[in-house]
């Protein structure tokens, strides 16, 4: 299996959640594909923002080395699941799907909610964390 994660600048919520998500599986022994991207394209390259390298870390999951990667049509070839962290990056996306089964591949990374992103707000880092990583579990268990 291949998953998407999309945020919007691809360097503070997308890369946990491709990190843990990529932790638990290998944990689990689970040969999928986890990566992460943004819609907008500040950071193409770049490391995840410090401090989501820093809770991650906290917690024994390494995503220092991720680079972040700018969202494209062509992904939507690549991935089984895109896993987006709010309305706006859902919309962003989807935008940019050319059928219906593209865009059935889309949807919220929380069920009926959206990830906030903190990367104005340096106490949002670890309640960010902890729902990522809830939703992670939830995903192992429903797709392994």
């Amino acid at each position: 299996m291949k998953i998407l994660m999309v945020c919007l600048g691809n360097i503070c919520r997308s890369p946990l959640a491709h990190g843990i998500l990529s932790h638990m599986a290998k944990e689990e022994g689970l040969d999928w594909t986890i990566e992460s991207a943004g819609t907008g394209d500040w950071h193409i390259g770049q490391s995840p923002d410090r401090r989501s390298i820093a809770v991650a870390k906290k917690y024994a999951v390494d995503i220092s080395q991720q680079k972040a990667m700018h969202f494209n049509p062509r992904l939507f070839e690549i991935y089984d699941h895109i896993l987006v962290m709010d309305h706006q990056n859902y919309k962003d996306v989807v935008a940019q799907a050319s059928t219906k089964e593209e865009k059935d591949k889309v949807a919220l990374f929380l069920v009926n909610d959206i990830v906030p992103d903190p990367y104005f707000d340096e106490s949002l880092f670890e309640p960010v964390y902890k729902m990522i990583e809830a939703r992670c579990k939830e995903l192992i268990k429903a797709w392994k």
